[in-house]
């Protein structure tokens, strides 16, 4: 349980807020790079920390995140014309370029001291792994670019999707390294889904309905290992890494890709959950690719041409009363990703903690709070903070069967920390 205070802390990232600040400091996924598919492509508009911005690619491939609203009298450069290395504002012609710097004040001549006055806010941006990234903290500590193991991956190794979601960044990151409500939430499709299907550690989830977590510190976060009975005198383990501040990473299920989440903060009570799946040491398929267009996995059927799920809380996630009773999905609702928004999304846009009763599987949830609180304070107070260097990034997740008296830090290192482009540890 948190404090009312001890919960606006940890949910508000405007900037100018403690956790706002500290999101700040690393770099983030703003969109796929398909999403601006060609230099002087359409401009996209982002919203992202609170943050009201414009996306475009410019003629010479340059990809600019600027103030979404031109500085004349406010329109939004989304209506704009992205043309000749900038973007032209349709109402009076201003024009800026991928900096934010004013190119052209048509009504002004030839003005350079007026075209310095009315630049707008810009942001750096980098393509790294299939994804645009960029940085919104202070100049002098720009981090070195991300290494999270499916930025280095092949690009025919790696499938991203992205979904909005409607509620705060918390609660959707907790599901994501919660590894109990698994048994229950997602029981009836982790044997039918063609991406979870074959795993001997899909029975060990339904057997076994007393998981016990284990969470240790690594450099970049959090490993939350969930341990389950397994045959032999064993525990199955599945560790789920946590790198600050919003990364997780899904174990596999026997021979399938890796699954990877970033929980990017929209605003207080939105964020986009980027879903991502990767193969260290092979391509993905033809099948697995399907499969996850089709909404499989970890990912969602999206509205043609937009990040809104088809199911989502206006038709009621497409509920299946039925399925729901004899059992083909637990809740009644079709896809894992969805089943977890949906119950994410139902707490409200920002869940009230006061309420809460966390009990031994929240572990991993309640150390993550105390992570994202420190390391706030530490941001605040000019101190260290945690996940910005590459070496940080580079862990793994894992799922594997260990004798009862190897702990999973030990039994598991060389999985948690491969060498790359090696196999996954996975049952």
């Amino acid at each position: 349980m948190l404090s009312q205070e001890q919960n606006e802390h940890l949910c508000h990232t405007d900037a100018g807020t403690p956790m706002g600040d500290l999101f700040r400091r690393y770099w983030t996924p703003i969109l796929i790079s398909n999403e601006l598919p060609h230099p002087d492509c359409d401009p996209v508009r982002v919203r992202v920390l609170g943050e009201n911005l414009i996306a475009f690619r410019d003629t010479e491939n340059r990809i600019g995140l600027i103030d979404e609203f031109c500085s004349h009298r406010g329109v939004s450069l989304w209506f704009g014309r992205n043309e000749d290395c900038g973007i032209r504002c349709p109402y009076h012609g201003w024009k800026f370029d991928y900096e934010g710097n004013c190119l052209e004040l048509p009504s002004e001549g030839d003005n350079p001291k007026a075209r310095a006055k009315v630049g707008l806010k810009s942001y750096p941006c980098i393509e790294k792994g299939g994804a645009i990234w960029t940085y919104m903290g202070p100049p002098e500590l720009k981090p070195e670019e991300p290494m999270l193991e499916w930025t280095t991956c092949d690009p025919d190794s790696v499938y991203i999707s992205r979904r909005y979601q409607e509620c705060n960044y918390l609660q959707a990151l907790e599901g994501g390294i919660d590894s109990s409500h698994v048994t229950w939430l997602h029981g009836g499709n982790i044997n039918s889904d063609p991406l979870f299907q074959g795993s001997k550690g899909n029975r060990y989830n339904v057997e076994d309905l007393m998981p016990v977590f284990d969470v240790q510190p690594f450099e970049g976060g959090l490993l939350i290992g969930a341990r389950r009975n397994a045959d032999d005198d064993q525990y199955y383990w599945r560790v789920t890494p946590w790198i600050m501040p919003y990364h997780s990473i899904i174990a596999p299920r026997a021979g399938h890709p890796i699954g990877a989440h970033a929980w990017v903060p929209v605003d207080d009570h939105n964020c986009f959950a980027w879903s991502i799946n990767y193969h260290p040491s092979r391509a993905l398929s033809g099948k697995e690719r399907e499969a996850m267009m089709a909404g499989k996995g970890i990912h969602s059927v999206n509205v043609p041409g937009t990040n809104l799920p088809a199911a989502n809380r206006e038709n009621d996630y497409l509920m299946d009363r039925n399925a729901q009773r004899i059992g083909s999905t637990y809740s009644g609702i079709e896809g894992i990703a969805m089943q977890d928004a949906s119950l994410q999304e139902s707490m409200g846009p920002i869940q009230d903690r006061t309420r809460e009763n966390l009990c031994g599987t929240d572990n991993g949830v309640a150390m993550t709070r105390q992570y994202l609180t420190r390391m706030a304070k530490a941001n605040q107070d000019g101190g260290d903070i945690i996940g910005l260097e590459p070496d940080q990034q580079k862990v793994r997740s894992v799922a594997c069967e260990l004798p009862r008296d190897v702990n999973f830090t030990e039994g598991a290192k060389d999985g948690l920390f491969p060498e790359p482009g090696s196999d996954p540890m996975t049952v």
